[in-house]
């Protein structure tokens, strides 16, 4: 029997909504429940734009799995099922993204723990049409609705929020979308890492890209340096490939879960590592960054992170590199550096 996550045990509970629907999943998969329902109805088809979700996923020859920040105008699905994202504005484009490319009449299925506000939905979905909470349980709701007034179209362009920062004298344009971190705001622990920074000369990994502020600032500092910047999350990876475009940049941005797509050459890993997996807490994937850093780096490369000071990064760094400086700390933040 799987594991599921609470907002699919609830769905489970609800399968017979499913039967004979063609059902497009989105929002904050984090199991396998998509194989299980795809035994219930007529087809699955996940759009995901969580990279680990779409390896996890992909392999399974009974759903359709696609990774990215826009849904293919031709999906095949006259139902949604939306696991309630922790942004709401990522919830709002992804209705908006979907209803747009499946038009009236449209089914949907929002599944979503209670405390991640998935209450919302109510309010957000009035302009398409009726949805009512039909179940409850394990702390999450299970609400129906009908699509009776689509959008016309959809336009990722126009999610997209534009704001400047300036730092040390170098004026950066970032673009991001919902759920990106760091949307519409300069974070105060990439400010102290980018404040500490040394030159950078050679291949440079913006490790957790986000709107990509460090990857650009790093490129426009550096302006010799290769840039390179990944992300689980696609619409990170389409934030940071406009925000490098904005500031007249050029690099490779792409998806990673950790280092699965990262090569072994890097002279600099610089990174605000996510800990933060949904709404609970998460630290493996900053652990395995740290961990596993030296077999990614060059004979003298180095690795720069800014942490919260509360977290015990320095032990593990130390333990991987033989030692670890915290170049700067204030009240809040701590930069650690390490070099092979």
């Amino acid at each position: 029997m799987a594991s599921y996550i609470a907002p699919s045990q609830i769905a489970q509970r609800q399968l017979e909504y499913f039967a004979g629907k063609r059902v497009l999943v989105i929002g904050e998969i984090e199991d396998s429940f998509p194989i299980e329902l795809s035994r219930h109805c007529d087809k699955v088809t996940v759009f995901t734009s969580n990279y680990i979700t779409y390896r996890s996923l992909q392999s399974s020859s009974k759903i359709d799995t696609l990774f990215g920040a826009s849904l293919p105008a031709d999906i095949d699905a006259d139902m949604v099922l939306l696991y309630w994202p922790k942004a709401k504005a990522e919830a709002q484009m992804l209705l908006h993204m979907s209803l747009a490319a499946l038009g009236n009449e449209t089914e949907i299925v929002v599944v979503g723990e209670n405390r991640s506000g998935v209450k919302s939905i109510e309010k957000m979905f009035a302009t398409y049409g009726p949805i009512n909470k039909y179940d409850s349980a394990r702390r999450c709701s299970f609400y129906w609705g009908i699509c009776q007034q689509a959008p016309d179209s959809f336009d990722l362009q126009s999610q997209i929020k534009t704001y400047h920062v300036e730092l040390n004298g170098i004026a950066i344009t970032v673009k991001s979308l919902p759920g990106v971190f760091s949307h519409g705001e300069f974070d105060h622990g990439t400010q102290l890492l980018l404040n500490n920074l040394p030159e950078l000369t050679g291949k440079v990994l913006d490790f957790g890209c986000g709107a990509g502020i460090i990857g650009a600032y790093m490129g426009l500092k550096n302006p010799t340096s290769k840039l390179n910047l990944c992300d689980i999350n696609a619409f990170a990876i389409e934030s940071s490939k406009q925000t490098l475009a904005a500031n007249g940049l050029s690099g490779e941005v792409f998806a990673s879960d950790v280092y699965s797509d990262i090569g072994n050459d890097f002279d600099f890993i610089v990174s605000n590592p996510p800990f933060h997996a949904g709404l609970d807490t998460s630290y493996s994937a900053t652990e395995t960054l740290l961990s596993d850093a030296p077999k990614h780096l060059n004979k003298q490369g180095q690795l720069w992170i800014v942490a919260n000071s509360f977290l015990k990064y320095p032990p593990i760094i130390e333990q991987q590199f033989g030692h670890c400086k915290t170049v700067a700390k204030n009240r809040k933040f701590a930069i650690y550096h390490a070099a092979k």
